[in-house]
């Protein structure tokens, strides 16, 4: 079959086509001599897949994959309709005056658009001041900074200004909506804005994360697809194709804009971005940071800047700050991004919430070697953190996890109720973060992927205790 990855400028490949598979194509996985034969595998190798785990995984994911494909339209309906509802009692003044506006039967429909409007992940935490007992110059600013600016990145621009402008008193510098060349859609979202109160002053880049109803964020998330870069390693195709990734070029260093016309791509346009901003500032620093989704994409940045010898955007880069991340590549890319790392001393600080199941996917297996790198910092439900390896329980499903996940589940929902009295009431949880506590209770790892937790663990388990910074430096 002819295609685009056949044209791309990359050593090897392997890509999944769930529109192209069938429902014989599901079963033909398993018994099937040389997958590559048909449309749904696409790889340059023969005989790439041997054993039945690889080809089990292959299963999972594009079965999951078709599922969304099909759920795409309800989900998006549902989400819209969720956001709306949620919405009702902002626009029209509270919840009282909401009761006399149905008797009156003067309803206000709230408008996506507006300031007060917020998405679902908003919704699951209504938070927007920055925590006031961390201050400008201290170690944790970069964390706690990133985490607001990873939550706030789902929200609308006129949301997002107000935050920025207002709460935060930070120059806005724009909601960017960028191009997916594969897809033939706007399908990655970045905000960026700078922070004057510091010397040197800091640029944040912050990647928009997975959306909850979106069916495609989910499908990128499941898919196992990868393209290799020279020389830096086997990358997760879905986020590069999110990131910029052009066809039949793969990465070149510039893009003609004559031929990308009004299409903005996510990494040359961020990176233009920083180049003009930093040549008038030179002092200035940036960081990159994401939730779910955007956290890949956030430590993707850096290796593409790295892949083009970008020394002096890299000497300006303060840090990676990343939160419900799943795996972006294999462990060749891991020791790539390391060695850059250190290189230009960045920052990468990879946070992971109890049972999180994000964190967990791609699939580490050894056939598509999935890997996250660098320390994890864990914390569990009590907020209380670890430097780690990998997380524990790395791919989600093993059974002598069902039980602890099930009781940290009863526990978290528990918790709901007690922590604005034990911590006080900006840690209170409403009613659409609650029910999504009781689908942990079915899911577990499902509901600790939201922002609420892993604001929490910046705020209340962000300073570690010197037995973990041991264990970081012995990591290292």
């Amino acid at each position: 079959m002819a295609s685009d990855e056949q044209n791309l400028a990359t050593a090897d490949y392997l890509v999944l086509h769930p529109r192209e598979a069938c429902h014989l194509d599901l079963l033909r996985i398993f018994y099937s001599s040389r997958l590559e034969k048909h449309d749904f595998f696409d790889s340059p190798v023969e005989d790439r897949l041997t054993g039945l785990r690889g080809r089990w995984v292959v299963f999972v994911s594009l079965a999951g994959q078709k599922m969304l494909l099909r759920l795409k339209k309800p989900l998006a309906t549902v989400g819209s309709i969720m956001e709306k509802w949620l919405n009702y009692p902002t626009s029209n003044g509270g919840y009282g005056r909401l009761f006399w506006n149905i008797l009156t039967g003067n309803v206000v429909t709230p408008d996506g658009s507006s300031a007060t409007f917020r998405s679902l992940i908003g919704s699951l935490d209504t938070r927007v001041e920055l925590e006031a007992n961390i201050r400008v110059n201290d170690e944790g600013y970069g964390p706690a900074l990133s985490v607001m600016a990873a939550k706030i990145a789902y929200e609308n621009e006129a949301f997002i200004t107000t935050v920025v402008r207002d709460h935060w008193k930070m120059e806005y510098l724009g909601l960017f909506n960028f191009w997916n060349e594969y897809e033939g859609q706007y399908t990655t979202q970045a905000i960026m804005f700078q922070d004057k109160k510091v010397d040197p002053n800091l640029i944040m880049v912050a990647f928009r994360g997975t959306s909850p109803f979106d069916a495609d964020d989910w499908i990128t998330d499941l898919n196992i697809s990868w393209y290799e870069i020279e020389g830096a390693g086997r990358v997760h195709a879905g986020f590069q194709k999110a990131l910029g990734l052009q066809k039949d070029k793969g990465w070149p260093k510039e893009i003609d804009p004559v031929s990308a016309g009004t299409k903005q791509f996510a990494y040359y346009t961020i990176r233009e971005k920083l180049r003009d901003i930093l040549s008038q500032n030179k002092n200035a620093k940036f960081m990159v940071a994401g939730h779910s989704l955007g956290g890949a994409l956030a430590i993707l940045f850096p290796a593409i800047l790295s892949f083009h010898e970008e020394k002096w955007l890299l000497d300006k880069m303060e840090g990676v700050y990343t939160f419900g991340q799943p795996r972006v590549g294999d462990e060749k890319f891991g020791e790539f991004m390391k060695e850059k790392l250190r290189t230009y001393n960045v920052k990468y600080s990879r946070y992971v919430y109890s049972n999180d199941v994000v964190p967990r996917l791609p699939y580490d297996d050894k056939t598509f070697m999935f890997k996250h790198f660098g320390p994890c910092l864990y914390f569990n439900s009590l907020y209380q953190g670890q430097i780690l390896e990998e997380e524990p329980n790395k791919n989600y499903f093993l059974v002598l996890y069902v039980l602890p996940k099930i009781l940290s589940a009863v526990f978290e929902l528990t918790r709901s109720f007690i922590i604005p009295f034990a911590r006080g009431k900006e840690y209170r949880e409403g009613l659409p973060l609650i029910i999504f506590r009781i689908i942990g209770l079915v899911f577990p790892g499902v509901s600790n992927h939201g922002p609420q937790d892993y604001v929490n663990l910046i705020r209340l388990g962000y300073f570690l205790p010197k037995s973990v910074e041991l264990q970081e430096s012995k990591l290292e």
